[in-house]
């Protein structure tokens, strides 16, 4: 890895991109200066160093000037606004793929380690929408956990967004095993998500509607179960699922029990009612993709229609039509906080999908049960999710 030092603070190139170093005992982790992408990710789970996310498999190649920045840095989540496409324009507002916070370069304001904790803090000024985005991460020794914070000041109206985690599951059929808290509703993208003509390859029925991620109808009539993957090599597919709003907080985990750990992520459902999944496994033969970004799933927390963008998010559109939000209304004179958890604990053997995230020991840990009566714990600060700007 090679470093550089400027007035925006220390970077070292980490798979093809500058990025910044956050590390405790039991984490390391970089952001990209470039659209301020969180990965790679080490986790020291009981000495097993696992590496959960994916970086694409083009990171390291020489740099296309025609591929966006989002494209070149893409690995680990990022965190979107507007989250989607943002190809229709919306009040004269036209926001690139996932918004500036996904392409544009962050700027280092501070990297400090106080009472067990270490913080990184990046900022960057958004110029579609004029504004401020600050980017913290915390690391806490003793705690397999990244937390994540964004918080918007100085924007005014409607906006969607989003975090953007991705997965890279083993090579095996179904070994990773998906779960959600209680959802009210679930969709596959009303449009084809990929078109032969385009040398792209779905395999879900636009549109279909569904109440379980095991039983998700296909083009071809039957029913594919999205709980278990990878599966499906040759498609790429696209589905979101509406959490319940009325629990204390909604998460997802993804399972693995033959390297006995569990992936999970936190939120607050008030404000990122929803969960895109995107089943990435080599359905895009065309540059950069070119087959290869496979066993790849996106599990995206949003407030959003889709990844349509912040046109259709805004605008009446069929998921706002059954009552559940797709944006939120931003306001100058109030910063919004937009608090994420994610980490990873480790499993007993037995311990297959999570049937249930719950609080424990006053708020200070969850415990995850499985399917076949295994319990897990892992140390987390619940009031990260409710504590405002700032921790």
């Amino acid at each position: 890895m090679k470093s550089k030092s400027s007035d925006q603070g220390t970077t070292r190139i980490v798979q093809g991109q500058p990025s910044w170093r956050l590390a405790s005992a039991n984490v390391e982790a970089f952001v990209t200066e470039m659209g301020g992408h969180l990965g790679p990710v080490t986790f020291d789970l009981k000495g097993s160093k696992l590496q959960p996310y994916s970086v694409a498999p083009w990171a390291e190649e020489p740099v296309d000037p025609s591929l966006p920045p989002i494209l070149q840095a893409l690995r680990g989540d990022f965190f979107c606004l507007p989250f989607g496409g943002n190809g229709t324009p919306f009040r004269g507002e036209k926001h690139p793929v996932h918004g500036e916070t996904a392409n544009a370069r962050w700027r280092f304001r501070s990297l400090e380690t106080k009472a067990g904790r270490s913080c990184l803090h990046l900022s960057l000024a958004t110029k579609v929408r004029p504004g401020q985005v600050d980017k913290r991460i915390w690391l806490v020794d003793g705690q397999n956990i990244l937390y994540s914070q964004h918080v918007l000041t100085g924007m005014s109206g409607p906006m969607n967004p989003g975090h953007h985690a991705m997965l890279k599951f083993p090579n095996a059929a179904g070994s990773g095993l998906l779960s959600t808290s209680r959802i009210t509703y679930g969709q596959v993208f009303p449009q084809p998500f990929e078109l032969p003509e385009n040398r792209g390859y779905s395999y879900l029925k636009p549109g279909a509607e569904f109440k379980s991620l095991a039983q998700v109808p296909t083009r071809t009539g039957e029913l594919a179960d999205l709980t278990c993957y990878p599966a499906r090599r040759g498609y790429e597919d696209l589905v979101m699922v509406v959490n319940d709003p009325k629990v204390p907080f909604a998460w997802t985990a993804v399972a693995f029990p033959q390297q006995r750990y569990v992936w999970f992520a936190l939120k607050d459902p008030r404000l990122l009612p929803e969960t895109v999944f995107w089943l990435s496994n080599g359905g895009r033969h065309y540059p950069p993709w070119n087959g290869r970004h496979v066993n790849v799933m996106g599990l995206e927390d949003v407030c959003s229609c889709f990844h349509s963008g912040l046109a259709e998010s805004v605008r009446p559109n069929p998921i706002s039509a059954k009552g559940f939000p797709t944006c939120l209304t931003l306001n100058p004179r109030k910063p919004l906080a937009i608090p994420y958890i994610m980490g990873v604990a480790a499993i007993p053997r037995g311990f297959d999908r999570v049937t249930s995230i719950e609080a424990a020991r006053n708020g200070q840990a969850i415990r995850l049960t499985s399917a076949s009566d295994k319990r897990a714990e892992a140390s987390v600060h619940l009031d990260f999710l409710q504590a405002g700007v700032g921790w």
